[in-house]
C-alpha cells in the first residue's frame, strides 16, 4: 500500500462506486486508481487516499480504462480531393470529439491516397493537437473499380486516380511496401465491395485469393498486421485463408463464416452502428438529401441480411473488438456502437471487454485497455453502471490520458 514516503508530487487518486478493470466489474474499495507520472501505480484496495496530492471523488460513477475504437476515419472521405491541409484541419474537431467520448486510443483505417493520419499521429504524440493516440493504416488498398476507388469517373474520363489502387500480385505487394515506407502501423485492404463506393457492391469480391495471399504475406514480412474490409462470406473467407489479423464489418456474413473466424481465432470488428445509422433511416428522405442515391439503394437491398447477420453474430463465439466506422457517420456518435451491440443481443460484459482489453489485445498493447499497475494512465468515468444501462457510455464526463486530466465533471 502506498505510504507518505511513496507519495510523489502530482499523485492523483480517482475514487468511484464501481470499476471495470478491462475484464470484470469491481465495487467499493476496489474502485480506486492511483495515477503517478503518467502510469497507473495501484488499483483497488492497494490505494490509500490519505497521501494523495489530489483526490477526485466520482460518486455514482463507474471507472473504466481509456476506451479504444479500432475502426475510425478521422479524415473526411468527402474531402478526399481537397488539399491535404484542408483534410487535416477538418480532422481536428473529429479527434477532439472522440477523446471527449472517452476514446483515448483509436485505430484509423485509411483515407484516400495521402497518408494524412501519419502526420496526425505524430502531431498528437508530440502534444500539438488534442485527441486519441492514433494507430494508423494510412490508406485503404483496393482494386481498381473497388471500394477504395473514390472517383472512378475521373479515371474513365481524365485518367486521374483517386485512391490507393493496385491490381495483380506484383502491384499489391508494391502498394504494401509503399504503405510501410509512409509509416504504417497496419495495412488495410478491401477484399470486397462497399456501400459508399460508386463502382461496386458489398456482395462483390474484388481481390483474388492469390492477390490477398501476396498482400498479407508482404505485410507480415515487414512486421505489419493486416485488417481487411469485407462484408460478404467469400470475401471474409478468402481474407482469413490469407492470414489477416482482423476482419472489419462482415455484416453480410452467415453462421459458417462466423464459425470459421472463431475457429481460426481471427478477431472481428463488426461496426454495427455504421450499419444501423443508415438502415434505420431508409425511409427518411431528408436524411438522404445530398447523398448518392446508389448508397441508399445498396442499404435497402441488403438491410434484411444486415439485421439477420447481427443476430447470428450475437450467438457466435467470434472474438469481438470494438470499432465503429466513425467518419462514415458523425464522430460524436461513435459511442452508440455500445448500445447497438447490446441491442443485437451481445452481453454487456462482452461489449465492454471488446472496447477495452479485447481492443488492446488486437493492437498488441498490453499497457492499454486494462486498469492495472504499470499500465498507461488512460482512465474514463461514466455516471452510472454500463452493465445495467449501456446508454451511460454516451455520457463520459471524466477523461485522463497519459496521466493528464482532459475532461472533468
Amino acid at each position: 500500500m502506498p505510504s507518505a514516503a511513496d507519495s510523489a508530487p502530482g499523485d492523483l487518486v480517482v475514487v468511484a462506486d464501481r470499476l471495470w478493470d478491462g475484464e470484470q466489474l469491481h465495487a467499493d474499495r476496489h474502485a480506486r486508481v492511483l495515477v503517478r507520472g503518467g502510469r497507473i501505480a495501484a488499483v483497488g484496495r492497494d490505494v490509500d487516499t490519505a497521501w494523495a496530492t489530489t483526490t477526485v471523488a466520482l460518486p455514482g460513477h463507474t471507472l473504466l480504462p481509456g476506451l479504444i475504437d479500432c475502426h475510425v476515419h478521422v479524415l473526411d472521405e468527402a474531402l478526399v480531393t481537397e488539399p491535404i491541409g484542408v483534410q487535416v484541419l477538418w480532422a481536428l474537431p473529429a479527434m477532439r470529439a472522440l477523446l471527449d467520448n472517452g476514446f483515448t486510443t483509436v485505430r484509423d483505417l485509411g483515407s484516400g491516397d495521402y497518408s494524412g493520419s501519419v502526420d496526425l499521429r505524430r502531431a498528437q504524440a508530440e502534444g500539438i493537437v488534442v485527441g486519441p493516440r492514433l494507430i494508423t493504416a494510412p490508406n485503404l488498398l483496393s482494386a481498381r473499380g473497388g471500394h477504395g476507388e473514390k472517383e472512378p469517373a475521373l479515371a474513365t474520363r481524365f485518367g486521374l486516380r483517386v485512391g490507393t489502387l493496385g491490381d495483380g500480385v506484383a502491384d499489391v505487394v508494391r502498394r504494401v511496401r509503399e504503405q510501410a515506407r509512409a509509416g504504417a502501423d497496419w495495412i488495410k485492404f478491401a477484399a470486397g465491395g462497399g456501400f459508399s463506393s460508386p463502382a461496386d457492391d458489398p456482395a462483390a469480391v474484388t481481390y483474388s485469393q492469390s492477390e490477398m495471399d501476396a498482400l498479407v504475406g508482404a505485410a507480415h514480412d515487414l512486421g505489419l498486421p493486416c485488417a481487411v474490409h469485407a462484408f460478404n462470406d467469400e470475401a471474409v473467407r478468402r481474407a482469413v485463408r490469407a492470414g489477416v489479423d482482423s476482419v472489419e464489418h462482415a455484416n453480410l456474413a452467415g453462421e459458417e463464416t462466423f464459425a470459421l473466424l472463431a475457429d481460426r481465432g481471427v478477431p472481428l470488428v463488426p461496426t454495427l452502428h455504421g450499419m444501423a445509422h443508415f438502415t434505420g433511416r431508409l425511409d427518411d428522405d431528408e436524411f438522404w438529401t445530398g447523398r448518392l442515391p446508389l448508397v441508399r439503394r445498396k442499404f435497402r437491398a441488403h438491410a434484411d441480411r444486415i439485421r439477420a447477420s447481427a443476430r447470428l453474430l450475437a450467438d457466435s463465439d467470434v472474438t469481438l473488438v470494438f470499432g465503429t466506422d466513425a467518419g462514415t457517420f458523425p464522430h460524436p456518435d461513435n459511442w452508440r456502437e455500445f448500445v447497438d451491440m447490446v441491442n443485437a443481443g451481445i452481453p454487456p460484459e462482452r461489449v465492454l471487454r471488446a472496447a477495452t482489453s479485447g481492443a488492446a489485445d488486437l493492437l498488441k498493447r498490453p499497457d492499454l485497455g486494462r486498469l492495472r499497475p504499470g499500465g498507461v494512465a488512460d482512465l474514463v468515468a461514466v455516471p452510472g453502471d454500463p452493465l445495467t444501462t449501456m446508454d451511460v457510455m454516451g455520457r463520459v464526463d471524466f477523461v485522463i490520458q497519459d496521466g493528464a486530466v482532459r475532461t472533468r465533471p
